[in-house]
């Protein structure tokens, strides 16, 4: 245990604990390949999922009765602080490719399994990492399957099964026989991780043409409504312009949702008519968090409320929003993240002006506090190489003149991507190839910009091993800078 110590000690006070601990296990694995306790991704994980016995108290029981206190079996990880599992599960999500993916699913399955209540960043992390690993095909939630074909990254390299095919010992100064290998060897999944990668992003494509669909973006014709319908609305309307009091707005927001939910088809046509983004901060916030259709993975009316509630205020923000408002639109898009990619910040950052700062400190909070590193990564991704059908953008027919397909490159939006650089999100090489092309590209419009600056520097102090292709393009772009962050950003660049 004392091994680790350091290890748990970067997860418990580090700004940036994954980074970290990649590069500590990177020091430690050839530091350690002489001792006689050597540090394995193998034992991290058996420290983990090391059994415990944890005391549970029935506090609805008199203190005498309470006695003998009962004891439930816990894994070491669930012991450790909130914020410490939540790290180290996305820890582990983000370096996979280090560690046994039947042991990450495993340990992933046992977390969300537990009968403990769980923190809600803890059970999103040990999602995204049961999402991430090759048999997370959800066979488990119904019935194990017992057919399993060998792991991958426990199995025979091939060459080492040819050469005792026909009983001849494996490696001549190993005196193994091949049986005795496979017999160390375990069984996982036979899943592959590219197809299962590709057929969630295919499922999430589906699902996102159903939505479309649904909704009806492509068609700027208003669907007919009864005329018993449209008089509802635009009672609804009235009352979202007359706030009197919150119970009143609660059974306001039930009202809507209700109207909405019966005439499914049609209800972003009703919101549209009972334009809900016409409330004030206030009585926006309670809609927001009173219309629920009680489904958190239902993608369709989550996106609705979204657009219709949230976006059109923000997309003509134009000075620091609100408290109550922006706490509401975190707290709602922590529970739809889906949507929120689609309904809020794709439109926002493809809006038609470019963002400003009061919009760009929205995005930087939302970003921050409602996705996970993975998801936005997987964002970023999209927004910077993505084709234009995977930026798809959801909003109503009446607020689309506000939205472009391409992004409009602003001051503002360099410091939002300097936000999510220093928020710790991975970027993959094709996003930074791009970003360069980009900054390229407007070098000579931002030379006088701090902010520009800002970014670039930035941008090679978080991203260095990716700019290495980009360092003479870069020399360039920082030698057209002419504030007095171009001497720092040029010797960063130096040491490449």
């Amino acid at each position: 245990m004392e091994q680790w110590v350091p290890l748990f000690d970067i997860f418990l006070t580090s700004p940036t604990p994954e980074s970290e601990a990649s590069a500590w296990l990177n020091q430690s694995f050839s530091a350690s390949s002489s001792s006689a306790t050597p540090i394995t991704t193998g034992s991290f994980l058996s420290l983990l999922m090391k059994p415990l016995d944890s005391i549970v108290a029935d506090d609805s029981l008199p203190s005498s009765s309470a006695w003998p206190p009962s004891t439930n079996r816990v894994m070491f990880i669930q012991t450790l602080p909130n914020m410490v599992q939540s790290r180290i599960l996305s820890f582990l999500g983000l370096e996979s490719q280090r560690f046994c993916s039947r042991d990450l699913a495993r340990l992933a399955r046992t977390v969300l399994d537990g009968s403990q209540q769980l923190d809600f960043w803890v059970q999103r992390a040990a999602r995204n990492l049961l999402d991430g690993m090759s048999d997370s095909s959800y066979e488990w939630i119904s019935g194990l399957s017992l057919e399993f074909e060998e792991d991958e990254f426990e199995s025979l390299p091939g060459c080492l099964k040819d050469s005792g095919a026909f009983g001849e010992l494996v490696l001549p100064w190993l005196p193994v026989s091949p049986e005795e290998l496979n017999s160390r060897t375990v069984t996982g999944n036979s899943e592959n991780s590219d197809e299962s990668s590709s057929q969630v992003e295919e499922d999430e494509d589906v699902d996102m043409n159903d939505v479309l669909e649904e909704m009806n973006i492509d068609d700027p014709i208003s669907v007919h409504l009864e005329p018993e319908i449209q008089k509802m609305a635009v009672s609804l309307k009235a009352q979202v312009a007359d706030f009197q009091s919150t119970s009143k707005t609660v059974g306001l927001a039930n009202e809507i949702r209700k109207l909405c939910l019966d005439k499914r088809g049609d209800s972003l046509t009703i919101l549209g008519l009972i334009e809900p983004w016409l409330a004030d901060d206030e009585t926006a916030s309670i809609l927001l968090s009173h219309l629920t259709s009680g489904s958190e993975e239902e993608l369709a009316w989550a996106s609705q409320v979204l657009c219709s509630v949230i976006l059109p205020k923000l997309l003509v923000l134009e000075e620091q929003a609100s408290r109550v408002l922006v706490t509401a639109t975190v707290e709602y898009c922590k529970l739809h993240q889906r949507a929120c990619e689609y309904a809020l910040l794709f439109p926002l950052i493809l809006r038609q002006d470019g963002i400003n700062n009061p919009i760009c400190d929205v995005i930087a909070r939302i970003i921050k506090e409602s996705l996970h590193l993975a998801h936005a990564s997987s964002f970023c991704q999209k927004l910077l190489c993505g084709e234009k059908d995977e930026r798809r953008v959801i909003c109503l027919p009446c607020h689309r003149y506000l939205i472009t397909d391409k992004m409009v490159w602003t001051e503002s939006l360099f410091t939002l991507l300097q936000s999510i650089l220093n928020h710790n999100v991975h970027l993959t090489q094709s996003s930074v190839d791009h970003i360069v092309y980009q900054a390229q590209q407007l070098a000579e419009i931002f030379s006088n910009s701090l902010k520009f600056g800002n970014f670039l520097l930035c941008l090679v102090n978080k991203c260095s091993p990716f700019l290495k292709p980009h360092k003479l393009t870069l020399t360039e772009v920082v030698e057209q800078n002419k504030t007095f962050l171009a001497r720092s950003i040029l010797g960063k660049l130096a040491g490449l």
